[in-house]
């Protein structure tokens, strides 16, 4: 799946968890940019990104992504080696 499929798949997870169809997600997008991200609704954005992408994220991968960007590239990594 390439880059742009990810990103534009991801943007509709976002669109759901944060009940906000006008979200606009970019590679630097992070949880100080968007006023409902809390630490509830990042559970339930990391769960929805498992479930849609069916992949799954070890706690050690996530510690360190600094923005939508960064998570784009997890998923692609988790992709190619499914």
């Amino acid at each position: 799946m390439e880059t742009t499929q990810i990103f534009s798949q991801l943007q509709e997870v976002f669109r759901d968890i944060f009940d906000d169809s006008s979200l606009v997600i970019n590679e630097s997008t992070n949880a100080n940019d968007i006023e409902d991200w809390d630490s509830l609704n990042h559970i339930s954005l990391i769960s929805a990104i498992e479930k849609h992408f069916k992949i799954k994220f070890h706690l050690s991968e996530l510690q360190g992504l600094k923005n939508v960007g960064e998570m784009v590239a997890l998923i692609e990594r988790k992709l190619e080696h499914a």
